[in-house]
């Protein structure tokens, strides 16, 4: 409910977008005051009204908390990450620095939600980090975000991959003029190829993929290029030092997968109101545990495999839906593509594709898409799909990324239903 996470963080304030959005003061007993912007109802004071007194910055401690960041809770629970001021304007704002090849401030169109994790290059580090310019829509839509890009001219604009995809697929609009555009900036989920190329051809060659979460973890292909062997780029010990380890928490060679754990100036204070948490995801030492696979080269470069909990075990067999949908990525027929797993009595799991087509190519069925993975991506047979279902639109999350826990619910009716 409305509650929950301001319960859980005791939150001493809310700031809600609406009046009736306003959180009654009962249902969160560390609650002081609720902010909301217009005239005001209720209990909430309005932000836009005349100040009631003048304003008087105290002295902060640099290692104080300065905002909470949630995760996107599209596998479990939501986690809550408290951030220090240094955290912000420090590690983050060193990540977002690095991104920016020119002169002059950045002027950043930020689509992914302000209080997610990839949301906060916005206004802690854009504006009051960097003092950058920030674009934002009150909800994304595709063809009002391309009108923003030509009528605003940013310099970069922040989107999770289904984003870019979306505004990419939009009719041209009249007198499309992109030069002042730097970058796309890539993040949230992994970056398909098809995506990636689409990008470009509509926008210029510079497209920037970034791998972070609210766990403190930022690594990007800023300076290597987005290219295969550059993975995710080299990680930046003035953000994040990242090192991969194995099951006991050892490091392990270079090539060899492993857990991604993440340690350095971005790193969070700890999650918020939950020791369980800090157990099981931190070290004693501060290291991070993101509960992302991954490795690293003879280069120092990083590559994500994708999350340890996708996992899907068909008949004891382990297969990475990461893996599967970037190959599957690259059928012309694919716009957008997630695999999840649908449950089976006799398997255990099978690995359901679901995808979104590309308009006007024709429609692939499961034994094209099957075939061209074997026969033109070398896939293994045993991690080939076995079961497909397309969707008009993914599901989305509240942080714009594909939502697994209702792709998968939907697999799992709809499979089944033809069985």
């Amino acid at each position: 409910g409305p509650v929950r996470l301001p319960g859980r963080a005791r939150a001493r304030a809310v700031i809600a977008a609406d009046p009736s959005d306003a959180v009654p003061h009962a249902h969160l007993p560390y609650l002081e005051a609720v902010f909301t912007f217009g005239a005001g109802a209720g209990p909430a004071l309005s932000l836009t009204a005349p100040a009631r007194r003048v304003f008087r910055p105290r002295p902060v401690d640099p290692e104080a908390p300065a905002r909470i960041l949630v995760s996107s809770g599209s596998e479990a629970e939501p986690k809550m990450a408290a951030y220090s001021h240094n955290a912000m304007a420090g590690g983050r704002a060193t990540y977002l620095r690095a991104l920016h090849d020119g002169d002059g401030p950045m002027r950043n169109l930020v689509l992914a939600p302000l209080a997610s994790s990839f949301g906060s290059c916005g206004t802690s580090v854009t504006v009051a980090a960097l003092g950058g310019t920030l674009l934002l829509q009150e909800t994304f839509d595709a063809a009002g975000a391309l009108r923003m890009i030509v009528e605003h001219r940013p310099t970069h604009v922040f989107g999770v991959p289904t984003m870019l995809r979306r505004i990419a697929d939009q009719p041209p609009l009249d007198q499309e003029d992109f030069s002042g555009l730097r970058a796309l900036v890539s993040s949230g989920a992994a970056l398909p190829d098809a995506t990636a190329d689409v990008c470009r051809a509509r926008f210029g060659d510079r497209v920037i993929t970034v791998y972070g979460s609210s766990d403190g973890v930022n690594c990007h292909t800023a300076a290597t290029g987005l290219t295969p062997e550059a993975g995710t780029g080299l990680p930046d010990p003035a953000v994040a030092r990242i090192r991969i380890t194995d099951g006991n928490g050892d490091p392990v060679p270079a090539g060899q997968p492993g857990e991604i754990c993440a340690r350095g100036p971005m790193t969070p204070l700890s999650y918020v109101a939950d020791p369980a948490l800090d157990a099981r995801y931190r070290t004693p030492t501060g290291w991070v545990r993101t509960g992302d696979r991954g490795f690293i080269d003879g280069h120092g470069r990083l590559h994500v495999l994708g999350r340890i909990k996708q996992i899907v075990v068909r008949g004891g067999y382990n297969i990475s839906p990461a893996e599967v949908e970037r190959e599957l990525g690259a059928h012309g027929a694919v716009a957008e593509v997630a695999c999840v797993a649908v449950p089976d009595p006799d398997l255990g799991e099978r690995l359901c594709a679901c995808i979104r087509e590309t308009p006007g190519s024709p429609s692939p069925d499961l034994a094209e898409l099957t075939g061209f993975l074997e026969s033109q991506r070398g896939l293994e047979r045993r991690k080939l799909p076995e079961l497909l279902l397309r969707v008009s639109e993914m599901p989305l999350g509240p942080t714009g990324k594909i939502c697994r826990t209702t792709l998968a619910g939907l697999a799992a009716r709809e499979t089944q239903a033809i069985r």
